[in-house]
């Protein structure tokens, strides 16, 4: 009897050591993650999970009222989001913020602050740790942060033969795979150096042109053994270049599992279901 009871115990306090807590999410076509909230026991939205910024936002072309969410100066600050049993206290919006399609606004990775996540593709959720979890199937990742908590990976591009390292920001609202600055772009002369598949001309209201291309860059390597072969690639051409910062986009981003491990401040991933998916499409 006293046996038993020690492995009841044994289990007890495995399980208790790293318990965790799930979030489920749906992608979109657009390869963005929509998570169902409750903001101020009030108003239920649909919001996009924004790696790249902290607080949350709500977009002018939401699709549902949000009421209950009062701005000043187009902040409002203590709010409460609730997603399933879980409940977050003084949670800062911003107003009137372009989102991803499907979604009445954004949120960012303040939900985890201080906490180990995994973002799982395979089982289209969040999970939540006490402490890291096993990581034997991952591979830890090389990346830098700035201020705001913003994540930059950094890959190595192989264009003509060569590779050229640079620093992408983790942009999981950006629909497609990569999109070069504009110091990279010219810089390696990709309009020449990549294979360009896609070109769209805008004019702005001076009559200036905006052109967007899509190319495909034959390898990104993000560690040693993990690469991806003929990736979609965006870059800004003719008058207009406002593209200060590379992105590392949600259809590169859903191609692995993703632990972000809090104590450390090291991030590991797996490659996910949609590995060898086809590359999404910018119309």
């Amino acid at each position: 009897m006293k046996k038993i009871y020690l492995i009841l115990c044994s289990a007890f306090l495995i399980n208790s050591i790293n318990a965790q807590e799930t979030i489920p999410f749906r992608i979109t076509k657009y390869n963005n993650i929509i998570i169902k909230t409750l903001v101020n026991d009030r108003d239920s939205l649909n919001l996009m999970f924004q790696i790249a910024m902290e607080d949350a936002s709500i977009s002018p072309e939401r699709l549902k009222p949000a009421k209950s969410i009062v701005f000043k100066n187009e902040i409002s600050e203590n709010n409460s989001v609730k997603i399933g049993k879980l409940e977050w206290k003084n949670v800062k919006f911003y107003d009137n913020e372009l989102t991803g399609q499907e979604a009445d606004g954004k949120i960012g990775t303040g939900i985890f602050k201080g906490k180990t996540y995994k973002i799982d593709y395979d089982k289209n959720q969040f999970v939540i740790y006490d402490q890291l979890p096993d990581i034997k199937d991952y591979k830890q990742v090389s990346y830098t942060s700035n201020k705001d908590g913003q994540i930059f990976l950094a890959c190595e591009n192989l264009i003509n033969n060569e590779s050229y390292e640079t620093n992408f920001l983790l942009q999981s609202g950006y629909p497609g795979g990569l999109l070069y600055s504009n110091q990279f772009a010219d810089s390696k002369k990709l309009n020449e150096n990549l294979k360009v598949t896609g070109e769209k001309t805008l004019k702005n209201s001076a009559g200036k042109s905006i052109v967007t291309k899509q190319g495909i860059l034959p390898a990104l390597t993000i560690i040693d053994d993990i690469a991806l072969k003929n990736v979609s690639a965006g870059f800004f051409s003719g008058e207009i270049k406002n593209q200060n910062t590379s992105y590392f986009g949600a259809d590169l981003i859903k191609r692995f599992n993703w632990i972000f491990d809090a104590e450390t401040q090291i991030i590991y991933i797996q490659p996910s279901k949609y590995f060898n998916e086809p590359y999404f499409t910018l119309n």
